[in-house]
């Protein structure tokens, strides 16, 4: 194989050790390069889209978001977008529709809804449930 010529992913040899990111590249500090700004490996899962894995997608809805951090920490795939500790989107690139995001969203309704593939967001979000009361007991 010719120097630079990639490899697809069965390719690689048994215990190959696979950097996230590419060893040429000069960072100050990779805790505080944006992701979309980090200089990764051909080999990083980062620079492969997933998105056709998906059957169905998470939604957001700002209107209803705490910014309680829950979605970003618990993303498998890091696919919450999240700037200065609010949450700002999902990066559909990378997301595999897992749901795990909407698991942990503790808000009421939740900020973050599961919707088939092909939903259009607006028709989504028209479609958003209301705050349910909560019910006192006697």
């Amino acid at each position: 194989m010719a120097m630079g010529e990639k490899k697809g992913w069965n390719e690689f040899d048994a215990g190959s050790v696979l950097f996230s990111f590419d060893k040429n590249a000069k960072v100050d500090n990779i805790a505080t390069t944006l992701p979309e700004n980090r200089p990764y490996s051909q080999s990083n899962s980062y620079t492969a889209s997933v998105a056709d894995w998906r059957v169905e997608k998470p939604v957001f809805n700002q209107d209803y978001c705490i910014d309680c951090q829950f979605c970003w920490i618990y993303c498998p795939d890091m696919s919450i977008i999240s700037r200065d500790q609010k949450m700002v989107g999902i990066d559909m690139d990378h997301c595999k529709g897992c749901g795990i995001c909407v698991d942990v969203c503790p808000t009421n309704p939740k900020s973050l809804l599961m919707f088939v593939e092909q939903k259009d967001e607006k028709e989504a979000l028209a479609e958003w449930p209301s705050k349910e009361d909560k019910k006192e007991e006697k």
